[in-house]
């Protein structure tokens, strides 16, 4: 974002407010900007994967970097009903968006990895979220920005529409879009990953005041 346009957007911010995740222009923006997205450079994370189940992944953005490394994966988007409903004409056989995470993991088989970048602290029940993720028993797991606090508790954020998506705004009008956002107790995430032990953990570059870990299934 160029220096007028963070200008304009401070003297003249917008009206009109869209509550959640499931809301129609939300939606529609990710999808459009996704399609529109061209990512570029390296992901060693998914070098030699066969199978993924992305919790979280809008209408497939991290799939668009993931082939790049790896064309054959097979990627399978756990997401909400609106998205996946908006998001299923890009299915391929090896891109496919699932409402539910066992269905997801059906649909793969064998998980290598469960991914998952900015999703969680949106889920009114992280803990047995986590837990699901954890059953479908991937080799493991790579979370990204993931907002740690002492103890559980709930905040509302707020951001601009063109700012939600990859890339580069699409948006013919501004909104803001309001939802809830949970920070998550160290205790309770870390004790979720039953079966798991963690492999590295650190500041996440792309958010600040966020966390990114890894975990390994325990054999």
């Amino acid at each position: 974002m160029n220096f007028v346009q963070r200008v304009k957007r401070k003297l003249f911010p917008p009206r009109e407010i869209i509550e959640g995740y499931e809301n129609p222009d939300l939606v529609e923006t990710i999808f459009l900007k996704t399609i529109n997205y061209k990512p570029g450079g390296d992901w060693p994370l998914v070098a030699g994967l066969k199978a993924v189940l992305d919790f979280g992944g809008g209408a497939g953005l991290h799939y668009k970097l993931a082939r790049q490394q790896s064309p054959d994966i097979s990627w399978a988007v756990v997401e909400t009903p609106a998205m996946v409903q908006r998001a299923k004409q890009l299915g391929t056989d090896k891109l496919m968006f699932f409402e539910r995470i066992e269905h997801a993991a059906d649909w793969l088989g064998s998980v290598d990895l469960v991914h998952s970048n900015g999703a969680i602290q949106y889920i009114p029940d992280a803990l047995e979220t986590i837990k699901a993720l954890c059953s479908v028993r991937p080799a493991a797991m790579a979370w990204h920005r993931v907002p740690i606090s002492d103890k559980t508790r709930r905040e509302i954020q707020t951001s601009y529409l063109s700012d939600n998506g990859p890339g580069l705004s699409l948006a013919s009008k501004e909104k803001l879009v309001r939802y809830e956002r949970n920070w998550i107790s160290e205790q309770v995430f870390v004790g979720a990953h039953e079966g798991f032990r963690i492999t590295e953990r650190g500041p996440d570059p792309t958010e600040r005041g966020t966390e990114q870990f890894r975990f390994a299934r325990n054999h």
